[in-house]
């Protein structure tokens, strides 16, 4: 079966503590303005047990209804899974702080760096495109990655980003809905 977004589930339990054990390694919990590096940081301690997986899964896999008081926006999150093995994962913010308008935008999103340099990058985001565009009518979509990230600018790019500008690190691309999605 081909990768596919789905709801965050604890069916994924042994290849989602395989991946963040490879995120960790690569150093991504240290990632400034990083979503990811905040939940492997308050997280990875209860991940290994059932319960503390899904109270983790409840957590990521609902939506708040209105922007907490500490400025979190409401998030949904879709793991990219295959044959039931967590390969990575998109987070789509409802809307923009200032921060994210800066540095994060819409749409974060994380492939496994065991499963890199094999096009997920590229599905996943056009994959989760239509969900931001039609499922949360956000539209367009901001999606920022590092300057030095050539391989995210390229997956960005291909799937329709419009490079804006540059802030401080971040390059900052705009992705429209398709002008012939709206009879859809």
């Amino acid at each position: 079966m081909p990768p596919q977004l789905i709801a965050p589930t604890v069916a994924v339990h042994a290849s989602f503590l395989a991946a963040m054990a490879e995120f960790r390694a690569d150093g991504t919990e240290h990632v400034p303005h990083s979503g990811l590096a905040r939940e492997l940081r308050t997280w990875a301690g209860r991940w290994p047990t059932a319960e503390g997986f899904a109270a983790y899964v409840g957590t990521v896999g609902d939506v708040a209804p209105e922007e907490r008081a500490d400025g979190v926006v409401p998030v949904t999150t879709r793991w990219w899974v295959a044959d039931g093995v967590y390969l990575g994962r998109v987070t789509f913010r409802h809307r923009l702080t200032d921060e994210l308008l800066h540095y994060g935008g819409h749409i974060g999103y994380a492939v496994r760096p065991g499963a890199r340099r094999r096009g997920h990058a590229t599905a996943m985001l056009r994959a989760a495109l239509p969900v931001a565009h039609h499922e949360l009518g956000i539209d367009p979509v901001l999606v920022t990655c590092d300057d030095t990230n050539t391989g995210s600018r390229k997956v960005i790019e291909s799937c329709g980003g419009i490079f804006e500008d540059q802030r401080d690190e971040k390059l900052r691309f705009w992705i429209h809905a398709p002008a012939n999605a709206a009879g859809r």
